[in-house]
């Protein structure tokens, strides 16, 4: 794959997607956007990647929207407008439904978009120098299309303070309010992603992707006897599923199961 605003590097099971506009802190413009939507469901369809790696070039890992291409958006029309929306809507929603995992590597700023970018991942390492702003309101915007994603990662009560302050904070207090899972010092950074990489390498890449189905569908749900009777249904038709049955027979026999000696794995 060949883009102009992202790189891709592929290792073994490991694609490590790069913001690479470090010229402008990795801000994005609509270029951007399709990239990233297009790179995300063609590593999404690779059998050959397990685990995506979201980071970034330079200092910076996102300050949000591009300058320029705001100001070609002021000058659109509604419906311009619209679709210019719904095309960054459907990269976020791209990220947030990939069915392997994807952490992200964040360093320097993470502002406004930024901010919806980490939360539409799995997970987020941070370097502890990192600062994050949901900045939009400064500008007379607001975090709309991003407000999905992060509100699932801070929750209503921390949204309440810093989509309305547009007040900068670190990396911990971005710890403290659940918008990154791990801060550590910028020398440790991708030792600390290394970690979680071979973390997931280790486990069945079938039932990671039934995982995170299963974490998107039951979050917001009902405890009622229909959600009782799915998830019933979901750990009968895993245990029964080809990586269900070698998983249990591995950890029997005292063997590594197959999606650890082999590249073979199922969907």
């Amino acid at each position: 794959m060949s883009f102009q605003t992202i790189e891709i590097d592929q290792q073994a099971h490991v694609a490590t997607v790069w913001l690479n506009r470090p010229g402008v802190r990795n801000a994005f413009n609509e270029l951007t956007i399709a990239e990233l939507t297009l790179a995300f469901h063609r590593l999404d369809q690779d059998q050959q990647v397990r685990v995506i790696v979201l980071a970034a070039r330079g200092t910076a890992f996102c300050a949000g929207a591009d300058l320029h291409w705001m100001k070609k958006m002021a000058l659109h029309t509604d419906e311009e407008n619209l679709a210019d929306a719904a095309a960054l809507a459907d990269m976020m929603h791209v990220i947030y439904s990939c069915t392997k995992p994807v952490v992200a590597r964040v360093q320097g700023d993470c502002y406004a978009g930024g901010i919806g970018l980490i939360a539409a991942c799995d997970m987020v390492v941070s370097s502890t120098s990192a600062g994050f702003c949901l900045s939009e309101v400064r500008l007379g915007l607001i975090p709309a299309t991003i407000s999905p994603y992060v509100l699932r990662a801070i929750g209503e009560r921390q949204a309440r303070r810093y989509f309305l302050t547009a007040e900068r904070f670190d990396a911990h207090e971005a710890k403290r309010i659940g918008l990154i899972h791990i801060a550590v010092e910028d020398t440790e950074l991708d030792h600390e992603v290394a970690r979680l990489v071979h973390a997931l390498l280790s486990c069945s890449p079938h039932a990671m992707d039934e995982a995170k189905r299963l974490i998107r569908d039951v979050s917001c749900a009902t405890i009622d006897q229909e959600l009782i009777a799915d998830t019933v249904r979901r750990i009968a038709d895993v245990r029964s599923s080809e990586q269900g049955r070698e998983g249990v027979q591995a950890f029997l026999q005292k063997r590594k199961p197959t999606w650890l000696t082999d590249s073979s794995h199922d969907k």
